[in-house]
C-alpha cells in the first residue's frame, strides 16, 4: 500500500532524460517507484493522464528571511511549483544579531530589497541572537514547501564589528577569525553556505552601501574556508559592476571568485544579468567562467530566465509619484478610489503641468522621476495576458511616436487606467531575449533571481517558474524554444545540486517526493496585481497561475487546482555537512 500514486502522467524526471509516460509511487515522502504499470494500491491514486509530471522548483535567490517567521505559505513562490526556497541571499539577512540592533538590520533589509519596514517590524518576533537559534527558530514552524538558509554576512560582520563593520572598514585578523568562528558554527548547524553582496545598488536607507560591499580577498577567503572546514556549503556573491560600465570590474570580479573558489574549493555562485549599458558583455563573463573553471574554480552563474528590473504603476512606482498633486491623492484615497480621481480630466492637466519636484531621498525608487526620458524607451506596456518579449513599438517612446502624443502624457494614461508596465533595465538591451537563451542553455548556469520576498511593491519574478514553462518551451514567438526537459532540469535538478540538497530535484527512486502535477496546455500566467495583505496593510505585487493540478511536498499535496490545501508538510532543512 503506497501514500499515493501518480498514473499515465508525462514525466519530465529533472535528469535531462526524454519525457516518457509512467507512473510514480510514493511512501512515506519518498519516491519508492518510477516506471509503468507500477503494481499496488495506495491511499490516493492521481490520475495525470495528459498531464506532465515534474520534480518541484527548488529556487535558490528568495529572500523570505523575514516572511518565513510569520508566513507558512510563502507566497508567491507557493503559487508557482516552488516546493523549496533559499533566503538568506545577498548578503543580508536578521541574524546573527545584538540586542538592539533590530531596528538596523530591518532598514538594511527595506533599503537593500525593498520589503516595507513596517511589515517586518509588525510580523518578525525576535527571539534569537546568533545564526543557529535563528535556525532553530524556522525549525520550530512548519510550511507549505521547505526552507534553507545561507549565512548573511552583512549581519555577521556587524555582529563582530559593530559600527566598524556597518563602515564597511576593514576587519582585522581577530575580527576575521571571530567571523570565521560563527560561520563554522553556522555551517555545523544547517546552513547551506555563505552570501555576500558587493553590489554598488545595494544600499540602507540613508544610502549607505551594504557591510562586505569591499571586503578583500584575505576576509572573502577566511569565510569560504570556514564554511568548507565545517563540511562545505555554497558561497553566493552578488558582484560589483552590474551596470557593466566598467569591463575591466566585471571581469575582475569573476578573477576575484574564481580566486576564493580555487584557494578553498568551494563552489562560487554569483548574479548574472545582461547590462544595458554593455549589451554583449555576458559573453565575455561565460567566457571567463568556462576558462576559471577549466584551471580549477567552481563558478556558477544565476541567470534569469526574463527582462529584469521593476513593474511600473501607480500600485507599485513611477516617473509621477513625486509631484505634489498625486502625492496628495495617494495619501487621502484608497488605491481604487485614487484610479478613479486620476482620470478626471483636470487631474490629469494639474499633475502632467507640475514641476520643482519636492525631494523625499528615504523613499526608494523616486529617483525614477529623475530618469524618465531614458526609460520611456524602456517601459512596456504588460498587458493581459502578459508580454514579456515586447517589441518596441509597445513602449510608452513606441506608443507615443504612434500616436503623436508627448510621452508624460502616454505614461500618464496607462498607469492612470491602473495597467502595470515592465520597466525591462536588464537582460533587454536588444529588445529581445535571444541572448537568454543562451544563457539558459550554457552548461555552467542554473536559474536565479526571484527575488520572492523581496522588491514586494515593484516586482514579482517569483512567477519565473511558470513563465519558463509558459514562454520558453510553449509560448515563445519571436526566437527558438527550449526543450522543457532542459528548463525543468534548469530550475529543480541543478539548483538543488548547487545548493548542495542532493535529496531533491529529480523523480527518482529514493529522492524527496516533491513534485508538480501540471496542465500544461492550460498553464496560464496571469497579469500581476497589487495585494496589501503583508503585515501592518503592506503591499505587495501577487501574480497567479491557473494550470498546476497538484503541488506535493514530502509526499503531500500542498496545492490543488492552483489553491492551497492547507497542509504544511514543509520544514527547515538544515544541510547535512
Amino acid at each position: 500500500m503506497f501514500d499515493l500514486k501518480i498514473i499515465n502522467g508525462t514525466i519530465v524526471d529533472g535528469t535531462g532524460s526524454p519525457r516518457f509516460i509512467g507512473d510514480i509511487a510514493i511512501t512515506d515522502g519518498v519516491v519508492v517507484e518510477v516506471g509503468t504499470a507500477i503494481d499496488g494500491d495506495a491511499a490516493e491514486v492521481l490520475d495525470a493522464t495528459g498531464l506532465v509530471v515534474t520534480p518541484g522548483v527548488v529556487d535558490i535567490h528568495t529572500h523570505y528571511d523575514g516572511q518565513a517567521t510569520w508566513d507558512p505559505v510563502l507566497d508567491p513562490s507557493a503559487s508557482h511549483g516552488v516546493t523549496t526556497v533559499v533566503i538568506g541571499n545577498c548578503g543580508v539577512g536578521f541574524a546573527p544579531v545584538r540586542p538592539g540592533k533590530e531596528e538596523w538590520l530591518v532598514e538594511l533589509m527595506e533599503g537593500v530589497e525593498d520589503i516595507p519596514g513596517t511589515a517586518l517590524h509588525e510580523g518578525i518576533q525576535w527571539s534569537w541572537e546568533t545564526f543557529p537559534e535563528y535556525l532553530d527558530a524556522l525549525a520550530a514552524r512548519d510550511y507549505a514547501m521547505d526552507v534553507a538558509a545561507f549565512l548573511p554576512h552583512a549581519p555577521l560582520r556587524v555582529y563582530v564589528m559593530g559600527d566598524r563593520g556597518a563602515q564597511d572598514l576593514e576587519p582585522n585578523a581577530e575580527e576575521i577569525a571571530q567571523m570565521a568562528d560563527h560561520v563554522r558554527a553556522s555551517i555545523k548547524a544547517g546552513a547551506i553556505g555563505v552570501s555576500t553582496s558587493r553590489s554598488l545598488n545595494h544600499r540602507t536607507l540613508d544610502g549607505e552601501l551594504v557591510p562586505g560591499t569591499f571586503a578583500n580577498s584575505t576576509e572573502l577567503v577566511a569565510l569560504a574556508q570556514a564554511m568548507v572546514d565545517a563540511g562545505g556549503g555554497l558561497f553566493e556573491a552578488v558582484p560589483t559592476g552590474e551596470t557593466g560600465d566598467d569591463h575591466e570590474t566585471v571581469l575582475n570580479e569573476i578573477a576575484l571568485m574564481a580566486e576564493v573558489s580555487k584557494r578553498t574549493g568551494a563552489p562560487v555562485s554569483f548574479l548574472m544579468i545582461q547590462s544595458m549599458g554593455a549589451p554583449d558583455l555576458w559573453k565575455e563573463q561565460l567566457a571567463a567562467v568556462a576558462a576559471a573553471n577549466s584551471d580549477g574554480a567552481q563558478l556558477v552563474p544565476q541567470v534569469a530566465g526574463r527582462p529584469g528590473g521593476m513593474l511600473i504603476g501607480v500600485a507599485t512606482y513611477h516617473g509621477l509619484m513625486r509631484r505634489p498633486t498625486f502625492r496628495r491623492l495617494e495619501s487621502e484615497l484608497s488605491y481604487d478610489e485614487l484610479l478613479v480621481e486620476l482620470q478626471k480630466p483636470e487631474v490629469k492637466a494639474t499633475i502632467l503641468a507640475e514641476e520643482n519636484l519636492p525631494e523625499d531621498p528615504h523613499r526608494q525608487y523616486e529617483s525614477i522621476a529623475d530618469n524618465m526620458a531614458y526609460m520611456f524607451e524602456r517601459l512596456f506596456v504588460l498587458g493581459d495576458p502578459p508580454d514579456y518579449e515586447p517589441t518596441r513599438d509597445r513602449s510608452i517612446a513606441g506608443i507615443a511616436e504612434a500616436s503623436g502624443k508627448d510621452p508624460w502624457e502616454v505614461l500618464y494614461d496607462a498607469i492612470a487606467g491602473g495597467a502595470l508596465l515592465l520597466g525591462a533595465f536588464t537582460n533587454y538591451a536588444n529588445t529581445s531575449q535571444d541572448h537568454l537563451a543562451v544563457m539558459l542553455e550554457h552548461p555552467d548556469t542554473v536559474i536565479g533571481l526571484s527575488d520572492g520576498g523581496a522588491h514586494v511593491r515593484c516586482i514579482c519574478d517569483a512567477s519565473l517558474p511558470t513563465y519558463m514553462l509558459t514562454h520558453w518551451t510553449r509560448d515563445r514567438t519571436r526566437g527558438e524554444l527550449l526543450p522543457i526537459e532542459a528548463i525543468v532540469r534548469k530550475q529543480s535538478a541543478l539548483t538543488a545540486e548547487v545548493v548542495g540538497l542532493s535529496d531533491r530535484g529529480t523523480l527518482e527512486v529514493g529522492k524527496r517526493a516533491d513534485i508538480n502535477v501540471i496542465d500544461l496546455d492550460r498553464l496560464t500566467l496571469h497579469p500581476p496585481r497589487p495585494s496589501d495583505d503583508l503585515p501592518a496593510g503592506g503591499r505587495r505585487i501577487l501574480q497567479d497561475a491557473t494550470g498546476y493540478v497538484a503541488t506535493i511536498v514530502n509526499g503531500v499535496v500542498t496545492r490543488r487546482n492552483d489553491a492551497d490545501t492547507g497542509a504544511r508538510p514543509g520544514r527547515l532543512v538544515r544541510a547535512a555537512h
